[in-house]
């Protein structure tokens, strides 16, 4: 489908998500059959340069077939945060848009998603030195202190977070100790202002089952591919397996591994099950999503295209129909 944009109107956006394994590069690959699309990646480890099996990036012949945008964009020790995802993708969006083309956004990273389809609280930046300050409390002073201290100031954020999600939890308390404002009240009035798009969310949601069989192939595959030698040259390269992005499944445990802390079958079992519960709090995150259309992946492809038609022929979208 061939499809014309006027400048009068919010760019139309395609959202494809789900959880890892669920299908959503091959989807996209696919629906590009039919629209002419181009796809902005919302993982947030595919984001990383020299990081290619272990976050199973698209390969050279799925890029062919539809370029991909916000791949490889950093180094593994470089800082990377949503705001810069928000930007970057805005501009891929933008330029995808002004060539007449539609932007699809794949991938499985909530937060990235959420943050580019309903706009970004304007936050304070992040505070190095009042992070590492919160981190020595934690620290010194027992595990679950700083969530304790989120509990008192900012109970509402509290109750959005995992006790053990220390992350976000100093997240939120560098911003109430920078401005002395909740996150959770940012986040309120963020409620309120203009979403940046007009989007539609698709749900990859295969049966459990068949998720977890495609996550076992995956990961075996991956290892087969050469995952133990990819972090092997990273760690050569210089790369701590304290940085964020050697934290990520696969990075950590196989980093474990080459430094003789687990044995190879330890490593196979433990990113296997860390990636099935990575999955299970994709799952979570999605369902809470608004307005989003949830399709079994294996079975209800059908559903999607027709969905995709009525989306960006509506009234406003600013595309009309040339060809079929």
């Amino acid at each position: 489908m061939n499809l014309n944009p006027r400048s009068d109107r919010k760019i139309p956006v395609v959202v494809l998500c789900g959880p890892t394994a669920s299908g959503k590069t091959g989807l996209a690959c696919s629906l590009a059959e039919n629209f002419d699309l181009e796809v902005v990646s919302a993982d947030s480890r595919q984001i990383y340069r020299k990081m290619d099996i272990g976050t199973a990036k698209p390969t050279a012949e799925e890029r062919a077939v539809v370029p991909h945008h916000l791949l490889d964009v950093v180094d593994p020790d470089d800082d990377f945060s949503v705001a810069d995802y928000v930007d970057l993708a805005g501009r891929a969006i933008s330029e995808i848009d002004r060539q007449g083309r539609v932007p699809f956004v794949v991938g499985g990273t909530g937060l990235y998603i959420r943050a580019l389809t309903d706009g970004l609280a304007d936050t304070p930046t992040g505070d190095e030195t009042l992070r590492r300050r919160l981190q020595q409390d934690e620290q010194e002073m027992g595990e679950g202190t700083l969530y304790r201290r989120l509990q008192s100031v900012d109970p509402e954020q509290a109750a959005k977070i995992h006790p053990n999600n220390l992350v976000r939890i100093i997240r939120a308390l560098e911003v109430f100790e920078s401005t002395g404002i909740p996150l959770s009240q940012f986040q309120q009035r963020h409620r309120f202002a203009d979403e940046p798009y007009r989007v539609l969310k698709i749900y990859l949601n295969p049966p459990r089952a068949k998720l977890y069989q495609r996550i076992e192939t995956r990961v075996d595959a991956m290892l087969a591919a050469g995952l133990v030698d990819e972090v092997r040259s990273l760690l050569a390269a210089g790369y701590d397996p304290s940085l964020k992005s050697m934290k990520a499944i696969g990075y950590r445990e196989v980093a474990s591994f080459l430094s003789g802390v687990i044995e190879y079958d330890e490593t196979v079992e433990l990113i296997k099950r860390e990636t099935r519960r990575y999955a299970k709090r994709q799952d979570t995150w999605f369902k809470k999503e608004k307005s989003i259309i949830s399709v079994d992946s294996s079975r209800e492809i059908d559903k999607i295209q027709p969905s995709i038609e009525c989306f960006l022929l509506q009234k406003g979208s600013g595309y009309g129909q040339d060809t079929i």
